[in-house]
Order: C-alpha cells, then structure tokens, then sequence
C-alpha cells in the first residue's frame, strides 16, 4: 500500500481510508487488532508469555503505527522487556509488576480509583493493577498492606476508600479483605484473589473462592492474580 501510495496509484486519502477499514495488520507470526479500542474503548493488550522478543516488538510498533493508547506489555520476561526498550527507547519496564509501559494513555476518563492490597506479597499483582490504570489515565490511590490480620489499618483507610469511584482489592490467604472493604463504602468493588499463601491456599484457589462466595452483595471477582482484568473493569466502570 505503501508503494502504491509513493508511486501514486493510491492518494494518502484513500491509503486512510483502507487503513480504517482493516482491524487487523498481519506481522508474520502475529495479527495485531488495531481496531479494537475503537469497538470496546479498550485496546489490545501485549501478553507476553510464549511470544519471542522480536514477536513483542513488532506487536508493539504495528500498535504504535496505529495510535493506539496505551500501549502495555503483561507478564513481561527480562528478554522482552530488554527488546523492546532498545527498539522504543521510551518503553518503561516495571520490573515488580512485569509490565512493560510502551505508551501510556492521554485520554482522561475522569476518575479516581484505588488500589488495596492485604500483605506486602500481593504487591506484584496490586502493581500490576495500579499501573495499568494509571497509563489509561485514571488516578490511583495505593493503600498496602492492610490485611485483616489487623483490621484497624483498612479501618484507617476509609476516608480514601470513600473517595473513590472504584476499589480494587488484592488479597491472598483467605481473601477476606475484598468483604471488608465493601462493606464500609458504597464504590464497585473488584476482589482479585492471589497465590499467595501455604498450601491449602491451593495457589489462590481457596482466595478465589471465598471472593466468589463473600457475604456483602455486589463484590464481583476477577481471575487469580489478574491484576490487569482488575484495572481493566475499574477503567470500564469509571469512564462510564
């Protein structure tokens, strides 16, 4: 297309108007979805287990050739994260969280959210939630290591809590935290289990299940250790 537009057969126009008409741009192995922000308000997110470093970065420029924003890569290993900031210099790698930002958002949705996390060892997957709000433009509030264990830090919290127009709450162990939380405030509560515990912990299952099951109606639920859907959903509410 390119050529036909150098040599003259196809007008810039019309090369524009093609462009917004294909939602996929193939990349060998990979089919970015560049038309998905339009249809959802979302665009495609980069995971990165399975894919090579040069598989991330030829994602992430089609992306970029698109507009799209943000630009995020998930679950980042050391290799991807290390190819992609030497091919976009202004990619930032979060080592903690595993997110590589690419291009964060300058679209502003107009809200304020915040970020719970019951231990320091939930922190990775809190991160992963906080950051990914933050490069789709929300403001975050970041409250750590308010367990249960000792209820009155979370109790100490409220004013915060009541200030935001959504929660997302990261617990491992039991899970309980997510219940508390929205039992003191009126925002949407997202409950986002961790692996974190001993074994009868069953790798966040026995978190999971407990969200799934809490006691205080309208806590909803995302997968273990997905911070990402978690941000994801609090975007949705919000802008809405």
């Amino acid at each position: 297309m390119l050529a036909r537009v150098a040599s003259g057969e196809m007008t810039p126009d019309e090369a524009a108007a093609w462009l917004d008409d294909v939602p996929v741009l193939n990349r060998d192995d990979v089919e970015p979805d560049i038309g998905r922000e339009e249809r959802t308000g979302q665009p495609e997110v980069i995971y990165g287990p399975g894919k090579t470093p040069a598989q991330v970065v030829a994602v992430a420029r089609a992306l970029m050739a698109a507009d799209v924003q943000p630009i995020l890569l998930t679950r980042a290993t050391e290799p991807q994260a290390r190819g992609v900031r030497e091919e976009i210099p202004e990619a930032v790698h979060h080592e903690r969280a595993g997110l590589v930002v690419i291009r964060s958002s300058d679209r502003d949705p107009g809200g304020r959210i915040a970020v719970v996390s019951a231990g320091t060892s939930d922190l990775p997957v809190a991160e992963e939630a906080a950051l990914v709000a933050e490069a789709f433009g929300l403001v975050v509030d970041r409250i750590v290591d308010v367990g249960v264990a000792g209820i009155h830090r979370v109790l100490a919290q409220v004013p915060t809590l009541e200030a935001a127009d959504c929660v997302i709450v990261v617990a491992g162990m039991e899970g309980a935290l997510p219940s508390v939380v929205a039992g003191l405030i009126s925002a949407p509560v997202i409950a986002v289990p961790t692996s974190v515990g001993y074994g009868a912990s069953f790798g966040g299952l026995a978190a999971l299940l407990g969200m799934l099951s809490s006691c205080v109606p309208g806590v909803v639920t995302v997968n273990v250790d997905n911070g990402l859907g978690a941000a994801m959903a609090a975007h949705r509410i919000v802008r809405t």
